[in-house]
């Protein structure tokens, strides 16, 4: 006898997309409300210095860095995954770019040529970043491993082989018509932060308005159910990490050009903030659910608490610890607020 599908299975294509699209109401406006609350605090905390054109600016060049690896930690999230390898991905194809540079383009060198070479680089960067994820991809559709310790280990590797490689240090100095694109502004607005935008509307398009998409909110919803629907669970997988990797290949360029340098050592500490920001945002850690509309407004709401605590001389530290509270508070707001959202047959926000 087959049972009836419960609140957690997974159901066709086209009730998945619904419920990727409609998300949870109560979280998004949640989010909103918190960002506003924290922007009306630091507003009357810091007069005159907060709500600034300035600091605006400011944010949003410090914002896309973090903006894209969570990104890349995004797609493997709904899948059901983990990518553990976006930060030393993103730092050997900054150091490979850097070393192409750095060794092909001298004071001699012709603006047509070095613009060639700068090509070059990032082609090969984007080639190396795109076989990271490949292979990660491909040991978790074909072995069965769980993702964890699969880009644990790839994470391990490839952070060895940069550390190695450059025995820690720091390359910089790159052509300034590379430099252009983690620098300049477009009527005000940064560069990095248009192409963050950009790239986000891009995700969210693919994952609600595409095949691929689809596949994989049903494969985070329920492999099996998936793989029985005659979906080539598989194939959508190595897609998914190959394509967590191209996100790291334009962080990598915007953390270069913004910085002038490449180093192994670059954003460790983003690791775990990216899977903060993406759960904070109303993605399931468990898969099959999540917008990519939330992840940004919550990674905003964490760039408003760094900022604010940075005008007010605070520790970078106590920074860190704010946005943990910040995912215990919304996390145990979820949980008490569940019986309710459940028995008005509200979504599913957690497995």
């Amino acid at each position: 006898m087959t049972e009836a599908p419960g609140p957690g299975a997974a159901r066709g294509p086209g009730d998945l997309l619904r419920r990727a699209r409609a998300g949870s109401p109560g979280a998004t406006f949640g989010l909103l409300a918190l960002l506003a609350a924290l922007v009306v605090t630091f507003s009357i905390l810091l007069p005159g210095r907060f709500l600034t054109a300035g600091t605006a600016q400011s944010m949003m060049f410090q914002l896309p860095e973090l903006g894209l690896l969570a990104l890349a930690m995004a797609i493997p999230l709904v899948s059901g995954g983990l990518n553990l390898a976006i930060i030393a991905t993103t730092n050997q194809c900054a150091l490979l770019m850097a070393w192409i540079m750095k060794s092909s383009i001298g004071p001699g060198t012709g603006a047509a040529e070095a613009l060639a070479l700068v090509v070059l680089a990032m082609l090969a960067g984007l080639a190396l970043c795109a076989l990271i994820g490949f292979i990660a991809g491909l040991l978790i559709a074909n072995t069965g491993v769980h993702p964890i310790l699969v880009t644990l280990g790839l994470m391990s590797l490839v952070d060895g082989i940069s550390i190695d490689l450059t025995r820690g240090t720091v390359v910089s100095g790159f052509p300034d018509a590379f430099q252009v694109l983690g620098n300049a502004t477009l009527v005000g607005i940064p560069v990095p932060f248009l192409i963050l935008a950009a790239v986000a509307v891009a995700v969210a398009l693919g994952l609600t308005r595409t095949t691929f998409g689809i596949s994989v909110y049903m494969i985070g919803s329920n492999l099996e159910a998936t793989r029985y629907s005659g979906i080539d669970v598989k194939r959508v997988l190595v897609g998914v990490y190959t394509l967590s990797g191209a996100l790291c290949f334009i962080a990598a360029c915007l953390m270069m050009a913004r910085f002038n340098s490449a180093s192994a050592g670059y954003a460790q500490s983003y690791l775990l903030i990216t899977i903060l920001a993406a759960v904070l945002g109303g993605i399931d850690p468990f898969g099959g659910f999540g917008r990519i509309s939330g992840l940004m407004i919550a990674l905003v709401v964490l760039q408003v608490i760094a900022s604010g605590f940075n005008l007010l001389g605070l520790s970078q530290h106590l920074t860190l610890a704010i946005w943990g509270l910040t995912l215990i508070a919304v996390m145990a707001i979820k949980f008490l607020l569940a019986p309710f959202l459940a028995r008005g047959g509200g979504p599913r926000n957690s497995q």
